[in-house]
Formats: structure tokens, sequence, C-alpha cells
């Protein structure tokens, strides 16, 4: 049985996603460096870095970063569509992963945490550096939409990894909003993405419960 380490509204909900995508066996461990009284030591004994989601396999191998699990999960279950069959519209797919975790989880990432990217920290330059990062985040999302996007979802007629990813990381540091003003055309893609029925329940429970 696989399991996964995450917490309601964080980055683990794309891959609850996926393995419930791929019909496997797998339970969820309360885990988060701002939730105290949940399983952070012990997901600190396998991540030094405290990173969710992280996830064992079956095997006991351990795995971060959520684009690394997505695609291993892609390739132990081929048949469960998280990828396109198509050699170029996969291609375009794993080109936008790697985009959403290199130019908008890193950003939001130093959004949250401005005083790590700091010396000497202080209110005023962590509130500069959470501003150019928050600008640079949506900047970003400005151009995965005008990459990506497509209709009904991102790269075909069902949503897959890439779906599962920006839905998620999408929800953050204020994107929504600014897509709603800036790309609503990419907005309403997402929310067709979260109305889904294999997304829908489990988008409820990590934000609507």
């Amino acid at each position: 049985m696989y399991t996964l380490y995450g917490s309601k509204g964080s980055g683990s909900a794309a891959i609850e996603v996926a393995l419930e995508r791929c019909k496997t066996p797998f339970k969820i461990i309360r885990a988060s460096t701002w939730e105290p009284d949940s399983a952070v030591a012990e997901l600190e004994r396998i991540n030094p870095l405290k990173q969710i989601p992280t996830l064992v396999l079956p095997d006991g191998t351990v795995m971060s970063e959520s684009v690394a699990i997505l695609i291993h999960l892609g390739l132990v279950f081929p048949n469960a569509g998280l990828f396109p069959n198509d050699a170029s519209r996969s291609a375009r797919s794993l080109r936008g992963l790697v985009f959403i975790a290199a130019n908008c989880y890193s950003a939001v990432s130093v959004s949250d945490f401005p005083e790590r990217w700091c010396a000497e920290p202080d209110d005023a330059s962590n509130e500069r550096v959470r501003k150019a990062a928050r600008a640079q985040l949506h900047r970003h999302w400005e151009i995965f939409a005008d990459l990506f996007d497509a209709s009904p979802y991102l790269e075909r007629e069902v949503p897959g990894a890439l779906d599962f990813l920006a839905a998620v990381v999408s929800k953050w540091s204020g994107t929504r909003a600014h897509l709603k003003a800036n790309r609503p055309q990419f907005l309403e893609t997402l929310h067709r993405i979260e109305a889904h029925p294999d997304v829908a329940p489990i988008f409820a429970g990590h934000w609507n419960a």
C-alpha cells in the first residue's frame, strides 16, 4: 500500500486525486510543518525537508516533489490516464508540470516564507519580497495560461496529472483572483477541472470541509 503524507489544502491533494485515478490502495497520514499535532516528526525522519506531499511506495521507497510523484504514478499505472497517449501531448504535459514546479510552486514558497530569502529580515523587507514574489507568480500563471489553456481540459478531453497540479497550485497566493481579472477563460478551465467527478470529492475534502 502507498502512504501519502499531506494535509488539507496542500499539494497532497493533487497526489490524492492521482492515486484515486490509479485505483490503487493508499493511506493518508496528516503531516505538515504548520500543524504541530500532526505526524511532522515522522515525516521528518523520512524527508528531512518535511515537504508535503511525500509518498512512500509499497516497497518502502520514499518520493518527494509533486511532479516526480505524478510522473512515477503515470509510469507505473499507464492505463490510469494521468498522461496523454499521444507523444506530443505527453511532452507538453511534462513541460507544463515542470513549469508549474519551477516557476509557480517556487514563487509560492518565497511568498509564504519571505524571511528565508532575506539577510536580517524584518517586516518591511519581508513584505517587499512577498509582494515581488506574488507579482512574479501571477505573471508566470499568465504565461502558463497562454501556453497551455485548452477546452475542456488542459491537454485533452479528460483531466490528467497536469490538470490536477494546476488546479491545486493556482489556489494559492491570490492567483485565482488575478486570473479572474486577467485570464478569465483559463480560470473557467480550472473550474471545470475542479468539477470533474474524479476531482470534486477530493477537493471538497481539502477546501470545503
